[in-house]
């Protein structure tokens, strides 16, 4: 499991169905393109998941469809 911080830049890598509901993310399908760079705005460390908030998008996203750049 990779360890974000704000700021960090990040590549979208896609989403399943099931990484989308666990713990009621938001579905990054349609709004994020996959491969491209986003920046991390906010981090929500939950006990079983992360939640991160990027910079000029709305929405949380589960941290497993993310990678470090």
């Amino acid at each position: 499991m990779e360890n974000f911080k704000k700021g960090d830049c990040i590549v979208y890598v896609g989403c399943s169905d099931e990484q989308v509901r666990w713990g009621g993310n938001d579905d990054p399908r349609g709004i994020l393109v996959e491969q491209q760079k986003y920046y991390v705005e906010k981090i929500e460390i939950h006990s079983l998941h992360t939640k991160l908030t990027l910079f000029g998008i709305s929405g949380k996203f589960n941290s497993v469809c993310f990678e470090k750049v």
